[in-house]
């Protein structure tokens, strides 16, 4: 039967570019170095001809060096560029890259030890432009070689053989591997959440609570779903204390927690659960709009552990009148980098706004029909934040015409 509709010709054409697209391997090997505080990595792409340049961003932090090349290697007169041309056929690039990185306070926030590493994969391979030829598709695998004595690495990839893991991001041209990974003499625990493998994971004798970690996610993982339509393949949470910064941060499908850490603090907030909300919700703000990822990932912290049952009523006022106390002072949500005050505060203006959404729409809308909208979004400025919420109430917002977002 002839194809008459014009969309049709549209899909036939587009699944037929997908069949024909030439698949060339790009395989990233890396061995870990703990005696240098270094990782050696190679780029091994199986037809050079098809990529015409990889132009990578190395960074200020000068964490690169000993660069080796098939193919024309091209460093920037600062060193914060270098472009990559590989040559036709098997083509490789090789550099060392320092995952020992400390801070001013003297903590690390990535680490090798003498029997375990913790590190971002994406400083494994920085970000670059990829020039490529029409119709090719890279297929990126990840294998690491650990040294004698070390028993695994863990990641938020998924595993397709020993030490071995198959790297795809839908959202990206050029697929690195980003993401927390853990490395060494490890102790793990599994479980199946939803449809997502959550894994914890920390170096033995660090102290990392896996099994504590483990039951509160469990406890809040249905409220998580029912906010956030999204379900990760995979989870890792890794955690180690020696000399690491005191401190969470969320990463690809991954969290950083310090064994330190408590999962649950005095005040009542979570660091767990608000790098968990980063996890889940990936809502990315601009134009000095860093309150509304910041506030949104505090506000929920503490809001799906009170839907779970977490919070007792008295603790919940009790956390009112902190927040109350400590976004006192506060004069001005906008800002590049939001200070604990302003998140409090914001805080304070997203319960607001929550409220006002449910009596203008007699509780047939609220703040998560909001989020789940802006999490469709790339990317979000308070001006848009702002027509946003109007659109899902129907109305102006009395709440968000406030000095606040000035």
């Amino acid at each position: 039967m002839p194809v008459r509709h014009p969309l049709a010709w549209v899909l036939l054409l587009l699944a037929s570019d997908a069949a024909w697209a030439r698949k060339v391997d790009l395989d990233y090997h890396v061995r870990l170095l703990p005696q240098s505080g270094q990782a050696e990595v190679r780029l091994t792409l199986a037809d050079g001809a098809q990529v015409r340049s990889l132009d990578f961003d190395l960074g200020r932090e000068g964490l690169y060096s000993d660069f080796k090349a098939d193919g024309p290697w091209l460093p920037a007169a600062d060193r914060q560029r270098g472009v990559w041309q590989p040559a036709p056929g098997k083509s490789s690039l090789s550099y060392k890259v320092r995952l020992d990185h400390k801070l001013k306070n003297g903590s690390y926030d990535s680490r090798i030890a003498a029997n375990w590493a913790l590190f971002r994969g994406d400083d494994l391979v920085p970000p670059a432009r990829l020039d490529q030829q029409d119709g090719t598709e890279l297929v990126a695998r990840l294998s690491v070689d650990l040294p004698a004595g070390w028993n695994s690495i863990e990641t938020a990839w998924p595993r397709i053989g020993k030490q071995r893991f198959r790297i795809d991001n839908v959202s990206r041209l050029f697929d690195r591997p980003t993401g927390w990974m853990l490395a060494g003499t490890v102790g793990v625990r599994r479980a199946r959440l939803g449809e997502t493998e959550v894994s914890v994971a920390g170096p033995v004798g660090q102290g990392q609570r896996r099994m504590d970690a483990l039951t509160l996610l469990t406890f809040v993982w249905p409220q998580y779903q029912a906010v956030f339509p999204r379900n990760p393949a995979k989870l890792l949470l890794v955690g180690a204390r020696e000399h690491l910064w005191r401190g969470a941060r969320a990463a690809h499908d991954s969290i950083y927690l310090n064994s330190a850490s408590a999962l649950v603090s005095e005040n009542g907030s979570s660091p767990l659960l608000r790098e968990l909300v980063r996890v889940f919700a990936r809502i990315n703000d601009r134009e000095g709009s860093d309150w509304i990822g910041e506030g949104l990932a505090e506000y929920y912290a503490t809001e799906l552990l009170r839907r779970a049952g977490g919070i007792s009523d008295d603790r919940y006022q009790a956390l009112q009148k902190r927040l109350n106390k400590e976004g006192k002072a506060v004069t001005s949500l906008r800002g590049e980098q939001a200070s604990g005050a302003t998140i409090a505060r914001a805080v304070l203006l997203l319960q607001a706004l929550d409220r006002e959404i449910r009596v203008h729409t007699h509780n047939k809308q609220s703040l998560d029909d909001l989020v789940r909208a802006l999490m469709r979004m790339n990317s979000v400025s308070t001006a848009e934040f702002v027509q946003l919420a109007e659109s899902v109430m129907g109305r102006e917002s009395e709440v968000l015409r406030t000095p606040l977002l000035q």
